[in-house]
């Protein structure tokens, strides 16, 4: 069973079971996954593959994590718990991250491979280690190790 039929079936267990906020989290990938689909100039009930569904996932994340710094500035705690909340949900279903020290041997290890030494390759080194890496590791903390590196 793939990703996105897994999403699908979900939806149906949170009905039964009555989690709103999980159902709105399922429905709101699969919502995602229909326009991706769209965008690309498929038919909405195909399924996406695994790799495509987890790039949703990972993205819908990161929009979690932004609101809950935009509403902690504003002041809104109601908010911040609402989108942790969906955010927690979001990370159950995630591939685990790696650990920042295996990060950091991936970022050396590409380092010696593309021979990049100061911050003028920083870019293509990021480029080419979250092709490596995506889904796996944060953007983010893949940028705060390369930029520590290549000090």
């Amino acid at each position: 069973m793939t990703k996105h039929e897994e999403l699908k079936e979900g939806i149906k267990t949170a009905m039964k079971a009555r989690d709103e906020i999980r159902l709105s989290v399922l429905r709101g990938i699969v919502t995602a996954c229909t326009n991706e689909l769209v965008a690309k100039g498929r038919k909405p009930d195909e399924m996406l593959n695994d790799e495509d569904v987890v790039t949703i996932i990972s993205r819908l994340a990161k929009q979690r994590k932004d609101s809950i710094e935009q509403f902690r500035k504003g002041g809104r705690q109601d908010l911040v718990d609402k989108e942790a909340a969906e955010l927690k949900i979001l990370e159950t279903l995630l591939p685990p991250q790696m650990a920042r020290e295996d990060i950091e041997k991936a970022v050396r290890a590409k380092m010696t491979e593309l021979g990049v030494s100061d911050k003028t390759g920083a870019g293509k080194l990021i480029g080419a280690l979250m092709k490596d890496l995506r889904g796996k590791a944060d953007g983010s903390e893949v940028k705060a190790i390369v930029d520590s590196l290549l000090q």
